[in-house]
């Protein structure tokens, strides 16, 4: 065997195992489908959204669990010409804070709730079936007269969502579903597992728009909004 060929040969192995780290590192450790059925007038509406949950698995172990996903727009059609919406954002309200770390484990703590004892994080992949989230777990709820325009957000309580959608609206569940992880990085789709949902930026093109437009929708909502908080993660993430 010549020098060049050794060295291509050594080169290829150092390829394939930085690659295949790079693989064990940023695949997701689940995946989960998170839904939401809204009563309207004209019958139940329904969206959802499949979220990626990621540890951290670097060697110093000096990062946190990161997500990939967006929040979860459902189309409530028109009442009286007017389009309404909401959208189940990824953050939950935790007194005078707004947290978006917590989204992160949703499905291991619905699990655990429906399950009546603790789901460990290397279980959750074993878990089956769709369960309820309730309580502290639902997300923060915000709806857009404008989807166009972050300044007319406006935050839905779930027990109450008729004071800002309207009469005959309610919320009428949240649930969360484990779903097959497929062959990251190829899942696109098929056997190859269920991708990541994208398209939050096709409802809410203001995301798209230079500036902190995140911020402003979430302050037009009346959500506490710091200096530690990347705004536009409670929209989407990659």
């Amino acid at each position: 065997m010549s020098f060049i060929s050794k060295w291509a040969g050594l080169l290829g192995l150092l390829a394939i195992i930085v690659i295949g780290d790079q693989i064990r590192i940023n695949r997701p450790s689940h995946k989960y489908r998170l839904t939401v059925d809204v009563t309207t007038p004209d019958g139940i509406r329904t969206a959802s959204g499949i979220l990626a949950i990621v540890p951290d698995r670097n060697y110093n172990r000096g990062g946190r669990t990161t997500m990939r996903g967006e929040a979860v727009f459902v189309d409530l059609g028109q009442d009286r010409g007017k389009g309404k919406n909401l959208v189940v954002l990824l953050a939950h309200q935790q007194g005078t804070k707004l947290d978006l770390d917590d989204i992160n484990y949703v499905a291991l703590r619905a699990y655990s709730a429906a399950r009546g004892n603790r789901v460990s994080f290397g279980d959750i992949t074993r878990q089956t079936g769709i369960v309820p989230v309730q309580g502290d777990l639902i997300p923060v709820l915000v709806s857009f007269d404008d989807p166009g325009d972050p300044h007319t957000a406006r935050l839905v309580a779930a027990a109450h969502a008729d004071t800002v959608l309207g009469s005959g609206y309610a919320i009428r569940g949240l649930t969360v579903e484990v779903v097959p992880n497929g062959f990251w990085p190829i899942d696109f789709g098929g056997v190859f597992g269920e991708p990541v949902t994208r398209g939050i930026e096709a409802k809410l093109p203001w995301l798209a728009m230079p500036g902190d437009q995140a911020a402003t929708a979430l302050k037009a909502a009346g959500l506490p909004v710091t200096g530690a908080i990347e705004a536009r993660e409670a929209f989407a993430r990659k």
